[in-house]
């Protein structure tokens, strides 16, 4: 390949890996389309509500005015270079989010002015904390009725358990909001329309503005005081610069001890260029992020991976998208230097991949480059193993990054081809869509011979079925959506499973004595060996712990997957000149299965945790409904004149949920719904 390219001066320092993440119609999308509109990436704006907004481009995200894929792209504000991804809001596409968190180093949360901390916003959020992502956040919609700034920030302290810190404040609500006041600089900031907010002026506070914005300025000096110990010093002396609240705020904002806000309406084109400035001055580089937890696969010790551009290659995949039927992996670099052209190593697969081109991203476009330095995200093209999660560094020196978190799915459909001519192109079509989708999964049914695909939740597989028909011309037949169960059990039990038997012209016999006990929820499988495994061929200890696996996969009562169960292999027994690996490959499913016959077994279903925020006169119908849909009632409280009630239902009683709730509501209810665990409902 040529003697590496080296990483500008300053290059890392200078660069931002940010997400925007927030509940459904919070305002994500527009936000970031006015970013790269005042950023200079696109000359005209888009809209999410006339289908118009760049960084929705698939024509399903057009028609719904939803983002269902992450979309990334760059743009440059000010010195630095900025990556950002917008994500989807709904919570069938969860997993979307959590791919994205994994490779960010900083998130801007944009927040309703009118509905505050939402279910989905608080989930996102979580999921960013346990990535230990710095954040920003923007109250949006400030021009809409009902807005509430300060109900925002208490949502924030007692929803999401952090500790806002205003830096922007708004000039009026609802139909009054006008401007907003920066607290630092202590000026008001009015936006010109007629350049779309482009340009903007900084005018002094009115006597009463002034009489306000004091007020909420000391109150932000104070939160500072209280995070910052060298912030404190300043204060008590009463001698501060604005520099010295810049620099307070990024320290505290890097140990997420505090969440600077920013207000304004990203549709009425106010306050957007603040958060830019924000992204730039707290958020943190990749070089000041903490080093990334690996895995060498040589000695399976654990190895920090620090981004340096100098350094060994280490990337991860973090999504597979098709790309007018070519595949494009979407890689976070963490150190080195990624060359198109170049053999990179596999280190998941345990194969060579040879990245024929690299891009950066601008939503649905390709910028080509020639090369990608650490802490860059960008897309390769040519690869044909790699899958999301895997990582990707030289033989010389593979270590394993942290896969992301897997999901069960919790909902099926069956699809049948309309002639045989569909069928083989409707299995290569999924094949192309699991590689995309980690949360797709499909099988064939053995007694109907149809196609089982499992998913999310109702809409990801309309939207799986819709792609399939727009972007393939498959038209395929679908059932009705059926729910994905679990296996488990609720006893202890113990049994023999003995294989004695010819196959061909060779003897094969296994003996395997198994123990199955139940776990608690959510703690999934384990296979104990509790016998001494040191004297007996590692070839026939493979086969036993094979025959567990595959035997996990389906349950004794329907077939479904096992869940929580430890299986314990108690013994083992050998038969001269027969013993094999097949032998104790067979032994161990027949143990295990009569095992779990005699351990009590029981289904586990999927539930949904599902919130509902209705007005008041409407409650008694919400209960009602939650009633007769055999749900359990946790939580109800009061949230901006309205009640939300809280339950855990079991998904199979939710098909066509929302349309009777519609109908009790008039209309007036608005839910959301997420996967909470597999369970029995008392």
């Amino acid at each position: 390949m040529g003697k590496k390219p080296v990483a500008p001066k300053n290059y890392l320092q200078d660069l931002r890996n940010i997400g925007i993440i927030a509940h459904i119609d919070a305002g994500k999308t527009t936000l970031t389309e006015r970013i790269l509109y005042y950023s200079g990436k696109i000359h005209r704006l888009g809209e999410v509500h006339e289908g118009t907004a760049t960084m929705d481009f698939m024509p399903e995200e057009q028609e719904r005015g939803i983002t269902i894929g992450s979309a990334c792209t760059t743009c440059h504000w000010q010195d630095s270079t900025i990556n950002i991804i917008d994500t989807p809001g709904h919570v069938d596409f969860t997993i979307e989010v959590e791919r994205s968190l994994r490779v960010l180093d900083g998130a801007v949360g944009v927040f309703c002015a009118v509905g505050g901390v939402e279910p989905q916003s608080e989930t996102v959020w979580r999921q960013s904390q346990k990535y230990h992502v710095p954040k920003l956040a923007f109250i949006n919609k400030m021009d809409r009725l009902g807005a509430d700034f300060e109900a925002v920030l208490t949502a924030m302290r007692n929803k999401l358990k952090v500790t806002p810190l205003p830096m922007i404040i708004p000039v009026g609500e609802g139909q009054d909001f006008e401007a907003i006041i920066d607290l630092v600089s202590m000026k008001k900031i009015i936006f010109d329309q007629s350049s779309k907010g482009e340009k903007y002026s900084t005018v002094d506070l009115s006597e009463t503005e002034s009489t306000t914005a004091e007020t909420w300025r000391e109150q932000m000096l104070e939160i500072l005081a209280d995070a910052d110990e060298e912030f404190l010093a300043a204060y008590m002396e009463g001698e501060i610069t604005a520099e010295d609240v810049h620099q307070a705020v990024r320290r505290a904002t890097l140990s997420l001890a505090l969440v600077p806000v920013f207000t304004g309406s990203a549709l009425k084109n106010v306050g957007v260029q603040q958060v830019l400035d924000a992204v730039c001055r707290y958020l943190p580089s990749p070089g000041e992020v903490p080093p990334q937890q690996a895995v060498c696969p040589l000695d399976k010790t654990k190895v920090e991976v620090i981004s340096d551009p100098g350094g060994d290659l280490a990337a991860l995949a973090f999504k597979v998208s098709m790309d007018t039927g070519r595949k494009l992996v979407l890689m976070r670099i963490y150190s080195g230097v990624l060359q198109a052209g170049e053999t990179v190593y596999n280190v998941t697969q345990d194969k060579d991949e040879r990245v024929a081109r690299l891009f950066h991203l601008h939503a649905g476009r390709k910028e080509k480059t020639d090369h990608a330095f650490a802490g860059e995200i960008v897309a390769a093209a040519g690869m044909k193993f790699s899958r999301t999660g895997d990582t990707l560094s030289t033989r010389e020196t593979p270590v394993i990054l942290e896969n992301i978190e897997a999901y069960k799915p919790v909902i099926s459909l069956a699809l049948e081809p309309r002639n045989s001519a569909e069928a083989d192109k409707l299995e290569e079509v999924l094949a192309k869509m699991l590689m995309e989708d980690p949360t797709l999964a499909t099988e064939r049914d053995e007694e109907t011979d149809q196609l089982v695909i499992s998913g999310m939740g109702e809409l990801h597989l309309e939207v799986v079925l819709e792609r399939i028909r727009r972007e393939y011309g498959v038209e395929p037949r679908a059932g009705k959506p059926q729910v994905v169960y679990q296996e488990t059990v609720r006893a202890q039990a113990s049994a023999d499973g003995i294989f004695d038997r010819e196959l061909g012209d060779e003897e094969h016999y296994g003996h395997v004595s198994v123990r199955v006990a139940p776990l608690p929820r959510s703690q999934g499988c384990d296979v104990v060996f509790e016998m001494d495994t040191t004297d007996w061929p590692e070839a026939w200890v493979q086969a036993v712990a094979d025959g567990l696996e595959d035997g996990m996969q389906s349950g004794v009562l329907r077939g479904y997957p096992l869940q929580d169960v430890r299986i314990t292999v108690t013994g083992m027994r050998r038969e001269n000149g027969k013993s094999s690996p097949v032998g104790y490959h067979m032994a161990a499913v027949s143990a295990l299965k009569d095992a779990l016959a005699a351990a009590k077994p029981i289904l586990l279903e999927p539930l949904m945790a599902v919130e509902i925020g209705v007005p008041e006169e409407f409650v008694g119908e919400v209960i009602s409904l939650f009633g007769a849909k055999g749900a359990k009632i946790d939580n109800m409280f009061d949230q901006a004149g309205q009640k939300v009630v809280q339950a855990l239902a079991p998904l199979r009683q939710l098909f066509g949920f929302s349309t009777a709730l519609r109908s009790a509501t008039q209309g007036r209810a608005g839910m959301m719904m997420k996967f909470s665990r597999f369970d029995v409902l008392d």
